[in-house]
């Protein structure tokens, strides 16, 4: 098992290079990271570098397994005090009632959940200094992480006509797929968060999302890679992180005693 995790986490890791390589192409922090305001942090090139060469040198470290569990766990406390004190105060006073302006503080809550699921599939052996205390942040990881994908099911049928388009031209039926989608998103997430069939759960999750990446993201990518400074290349990446996260979830669950019947 802990063969397969190696490569989950590599999805994920290499989805946080490549959003921080995406940076410095287009000098400027993806909206998923960071917001425009304030801007002596958001639209400053220096932050970014920093920020950037910072993720890079996280996730190598965590693909290297150089203390792996602990620099996942920082990274994890990181982004979510960066969450907390840009992503929703920006939310609130531009997008309060709006709940698709939100879209990138769940995608941000979703990387959150996925460094504490990351550093909760590492193998440690010693816990001290302040690592005791992002070590107690690990238990949420699944929880955060199911929330995104919760409420991206629930954006599926908030605004149905518009993920309709995203849906390939040549799969027929858009419409049903959308609400497809929005009930297996709000399915898996909910089953995570209540601890039902997680395994199960997670690795469908996991399956839609790479098959989301592959059928979805890709071609749109490639087809129009410019647009939004490479938006669309952005969600490629997104979607392999998140993908990688759910298989982890599916891959460090433990069954609770009525689902092994003990």
């Amino acid at each position: 098992m802990e063969t397969y995790n190696k490569v989950w986490r590599a999805f994920f890791a290499f989805s946080l290079i490549a959003i921080a390589v995406q940076q410095f192409i287009y000098t400027g922090f993806r909206p998923v990271i960071m917001p425009p305001e304030p801007a002596f942090i958001g639209q400053s090139t220096f932050c970014m570098c920093v920020a950037s060469i910072l993720l890079i040198l996280i996730s190598i470290a965590i693909i290297a397994g150089i203390n792996a569990h602990v620099v996942a766990d920082y990274l994890g406390a990181s982004l979510l005090l960066m969450l907390i004190l840009f992503h929703i105060p920006y939310n609130i006073k531009h997008n309060l009632n709006n709940l698709g302006g939100w879209t990138d503080a769940f995608k941000m809550l979703a990387l959150c959940g996925g460094t504490f699921i990351m550093a909760t599939s590492l193998p440690t052996h010693k816990i001290s200094g302040i690592d005791v205390v992002t070590e107690k942040l690990r238990p949420t990881g699944p929880y955060l992480f199911a929330t995104t994908m919760i409420v991206f099911g629930i954006m599926h049928f908030v605004y149905p006509t518009f993920v309709a388009t995203l849906v390939p031209a040549w799969i027929p039926f858009h419409l049903f797929w959308t609400y497809f989608a929005g009930v297996a998103l709000i399915a898996a997430g909910a089953a995570i968060v209540l601890g039902k069939k997680v395994k199960l759960a997670a690795t469908l999750l996991g399956i839609a999302l790479f098959l989301w990446l592959i059928l979805l993201h890709i071609p749109r990518a490639i087809a129009d890679p410019h647009s939004g400074d490479g938006n669309e290349w952005t969600s490629v990446f997104e979607a392999l992180g998140f993908s990688g996260i759910a298989f982890l979830i599916a891959g460090t669950c433990k069954p609770r005693k009525n689902e092994t019947g003990q």
